[in-house]
């Protein structure tokens, strides 16, 4: 069936940023927007990944107004501190090692060179410098290319995400759902509010978060689990006023003793949180640990946050589909929800573009990538916590030995024995991340391979420290992610 309504239920930026792609790439389809201001939406300081700005760019967003309209800021990645070992960080920044293979293999050449004074492996990577340094400034070409993100207010987000989409045709509904009428089929015929109006359509998108009303409180849609893996089910979350410091460029990950600190730097304040497992720790005490955290005056009370790691078997069943955290949620350890948002989106838009009936094979396909994509970002995540040293409390204990999904055990494996970093369909992170991460937590190969002999080690010294003598020069000139974004905003 061609679906000439569509109703988005909920607001938040999962609705909002649906609605406002429905309305720009479905012209001649109505798609009415169905949320209330009474119900919250998880709304934090949100870090995210580059993707975002493919979505900004086909809606054609300026990246000025965006930063206005939200607090935002730029993210080149990630500082992660203790997570090998107390008193120890390395970064997880947006940019690329060079070549990966063959002789002139840049991790494979530092690799030869353990006792030599040469830079820290990832002071080899151009925006890991930039975030070292506090600088920040927009890629060139070449050698001077790389990727980034941004850190912005949800909230303020989703608002200005509404705005383009009610300019582009979206209607915007007030009420709560009372109930949810059913099709012949089993499909969803029609939301019935709680003042008696009836809202129908031929397709409806999921957008109520962790409540999932209709991929999983109407259709029963199951639960895959993934806390065996990743135990984590709490969340706290608190602004916190911004003191008189560089405005860093990088969100900040800080473990604790049983979880993990974000700090994600707005332009009027600081987003903090607290992700831990209740296995592990209560939640007043891990509350008090937030609190210890913040660099200046809580803003507001802390906000918990209860959640299973995971996803519903299937996104799309029938006529509706669940984006967002209706779908599912892992940790935000690595900014990767709303890409989740995007990565469904994205291969929705393609099926309804192209017009016509969507066949069950391809709700089939999408729901098969989505899956994948789960589970290729959660070895990624998992990564982080299995390759620790860190053995001074039990939550860090039982991760380090945690036995692991097949598809990172083989992972693990091919790089430890041939340097190799496979690369499987549908992932989340390409292979630079995939070092970024394993050289931070000194993952080394246990063997190099011969080629890199063909280059004589005195030259490959040299290659090693030029490299990084060139970056730290060029990171030098580059403007302070504060002056940039001054520039940028027009303050």
């Amino acid at each position: 069936m061609t679906y000439r309504r569509i109703v988005v239920l909920g607001g938040g930026t999962a609705g909002w940023m649906t609605a406002a792609a429905l309305a720009t790439g479905l012209k001649g389809t109505t798609v009415e927007l169905v949320e209330s201001e009474d119900i919250g939406t998880v709304g934090v300081g949100e870090a995210t990944f580059p993707s975002i700005r493919n979505y900004h760019q086909i809606l054609g967003i300026s990246e000025s107004d965006f930063l206005r309209a939200t607090n935002g800021t730029y993210k080149l990645g990630i500082r992660f501190c203790d997570w090998r070992v107390r008193g120890e960080d390395y970064y997880h920044t947006f940019g690329n090692f060079g070549q990966m293979t063959g002789p002139e293999s840049l991790y494979g050449q530092y690799r030869r060179h353990p006792d030599a004074d040469v830079p820290v492996f990832g002071e080899l990577c151009l925006p890991t410098v930039m975030a070292m340094q506090n600088r920040f400034c927009l890629p060139g070409q070449d050698s001077a290319a790389f990727n980034y993100a941004y850190h912005f207010d949800a909230t303020l987000y989703a608002r200005f995400l509404r705005d383009i989409a009610i300019k582009r045709g979206v209607r915007r509904t007030e009420g709560k759902v009372a109930d949810v009428t059913r099709r012949a089929d089993g499909g969803v015929a029609a939301l019935r509010m709680d003042d008696g109006r009836t809202i129908e359509a031929d397709l409806f998108f999921d957008c109520s978060g962790f409540a999932s009303l209709l991929l999983g409180r109407t259709l029963g849609e199951p639960f895959v689990d993934f806390s065996h893996w990743l135990p984590v089910d709490r969340a706290w979350a608190v602004p916190c006023a911004r003191i008189d410091t560089p405005l860093t460029p990088y969100t900040r990950a800080t473990a604790l003793d049983a979880g993990w600190a974000w700090r994600i730097p707005l332009q009027d304040r600081t987003g903090n949180g607290h992700v831990f497992s209740t296995r592990y720790i209560d939640e007043e005490t891990a509350r008090a640990q937030l609190l210890q955290q913040l660099d200046g005056e809580a803003l507001a009370e802390p906000r918990l946050l209860k959640f299973t790691t995971g996803h519903r078997e299937r996104f799309w069943v029938g006529n509706v589909i669940g984006i967002g955290l209706s779908t599912g949620f892992l940790e935000p350890l690595e900014s990767t929800s709303i890409f989740l948002i995007q990565a469904g989106l994205g291969h929705m838009m393609h099926l309804l573009q192209a017009g016509g009936p969507v066949a069950p094979s391809d709700v089939d396909t999408y729901n098969s990538i989505l899956s994948h994509q789960f589970a290729r970002i959660r070895d990624f995540i998992l990564l982080h916590y299995c390759l620790t040293a860190r053995r001074d409390t039990p939550f860090w204990t039982d991760m380090a030995n945690k036995e692991l999904p097949e598809t990172l055990a083989y992972k693990l494996h091919t790089w430890r024995e041939t340097g190799l970093l496979h690369q499987y369909e549908h992932e989340g992170f390409d292979e630079h991340s995939w070092l970024a991460i394993h050289a931070g937590m000194r993952n080394w190969p246990r063997r190099t391979d011969p080629i890199l002999a063909e280059i004589p080690a005195e030259l490959s010294l040299q290659w090693v420290r030029e490299r990084g003598e060139q970056l730290a020069s060029a990171v030098s000139s580059v403007p302070t992610h504060e002056a940039f974004l001054a520039h940028m905003i027009g303050r």
